[in-house]
């Protein structure tokens, strides 16, 4: 055994980290992918709901991780932060948290306010609607979300540029106790 062990989050937190950033990954793509399918045609049809339950999977897992968060605190930095990156870091993980809540929840929004049923895949079961159907608000949520979907094209990038400044440049352990 390593008698100078760093300290590393809890392996469910890694673990739901790197699915997480898979998931995330998956729902850009499948997203992005829309484009080649014309309007209408089930291959479009299937990139959507693809990238709708990907992001409801996230959602799901984002309170399984804030549970594990809370029960297991993550290991300090080491040699530690100065205060100015600590708040950076703070900020640019409440803007990560904040963005796997509310990115799906815009998702069913848009969704219920355009009319259109949630269906659970391989049931036949719909989500019951929590919006009545109203397409301003439907026009308004869906520009909303992928504006917010394109920022974070730039919050996601800072996070994995900060992860490898800190590996490569820094040479502190932020990278490797979240391997």
């Amino acid at each position: 055994m390593n008698a100078i062990a760093r300290p590393r989050y809890a392996p469910v937190l890694r673990r739901l980290h790197w699915l997480m950033a898979l998931l995330i990954l998956a729902a850009y793509l499948l997203i992005e992918q829309r484009g080649l399918f014309p309007r209408g045609s089930d291959g479009r049809a299937a990139m959507v709901q693809g990238h709708f339950w990907v992001g409801i999977t996230v959602f799901l897992l984002v309170w399984w991780r804030l549970v594990g968060r809370v029960r297991n605190p993550a290991p300090a930095v080491t040699p530690p932060l100065d205060r100015f990156s600590a708040l950076a870091s703070k900020l640019i993980h409440l803007a990560l948290y904040a963005f796997f809540i509310v990115m799906p929840l815009l998702g069913l929004a848009t969704a219920w306010s355009d009319g259109k049923a949630v269906m659970i895949p391989f049931t036949g079961l719909a989500l019951p609607a929590l919006l009545p159907e109203n397409e301003d608000l439907a026009h308004t949520l869906e520009d909303l979300h992928g504006t917010i979907g394109e920022a974070f094209y730039w919050v996601i990038g800072l996070h994995v540029l900060a992860a490898i400044w800190h590996h490569a440049f820094r040479r502190d352990d932020t990278l490797k106790r979240m391997l």
